[in-house]
């Protein structure tokens, strides 16, 4: 099983990498399963909130937030389930899928996010997050 320890650095690098393309001017689509709130801080945030760093001349200073939206897709497990089983050469094995429910924690407020059912197809879900972005 990974622990949150295990997750810190690849969420870590997830961060960086939505800051880098961020400050490029770049608008960027990041699919995960940040399931835990603590795991959409580190994306948004860095490891500790708002980590420091060393700019040339050696001063502190934190690191910019990446403003992040949170697409949270729901669904019951039965259909979530369905549809995994379906799944061929899927990574996910379809036992783990309850601990990925159990694991959840749903997006609130104040964090900057949607909800939509799994339930519409995805060219409507696209449309859905298309228009938030406006």
């Amino acid at each position: 099983m990974v622990s949150f320890l295990d997750r810190i650095p690849w969420l870590c690098n997830l961060h960086d990498i939505l800051q880098r393309d961020v400050a490029s001017g770049q608008h960027v689509v990041l699919a995960c399963s940040a399931l835990k709130k603590v795991y959409r801080d580190i994306l948004i945030q860095g490891k500790d909130g708002a980590p420091l760093k060393r700019d040339e001349s050696g001063k502190e200073e934190k690191t910019a937030e990446v403003k992040l939206l949170v697409v949270h897709l729901t669904g019951s497990f039965e259909v979530i389930s369905g549809r995994l089983l379906k799944r061929k050469g899927h990574f996910m094995p379809p036992e783990l899928l309850q601990s990925q429910f159990n694991t959840l924690e749903p997006p609130s407020a104040p964090e900057n996010f949607i909800q939509i059912s799994v339930d519409k197809n995805p060219s409507e879900i696209v449309v859905i997050i298309m228009e938030t972005l406006k």
